[in-house]
């Protein structure tokens, strides 16, 4: 069986945590802080988990990511 090829984007983009979970950043913290409040900046920075909808469509991406 072929190894299979990870999806380039997705790398860039998720991680897996130590209990196989993905972890993803938050959208809307690249530009125009200034009109968002501190305490959402302030949140944006901070990484959370992926919803269980797109869980599997991430993993399929990751082949050899941690399960």
């Amino acid at each position: 069986m072929p190894k299979m090829k990870t999806h380039s984007g997705a790398k860039k983009r998720f991680t897996y945590t130590g209990g196989g979970q993905v972890r993803r950043s938050h959208a809307y913290h690249q530009h125009n802080f200034r009109q968002k409040s501190k305490r959402q900046n302030r949140l944006l920075r901070k990484a959370t988990l992926l919803g269980p909808t797109d869980e599997s469509r991430v993993r399929h991406m990751l082949p050899y990511g941690s399960r």
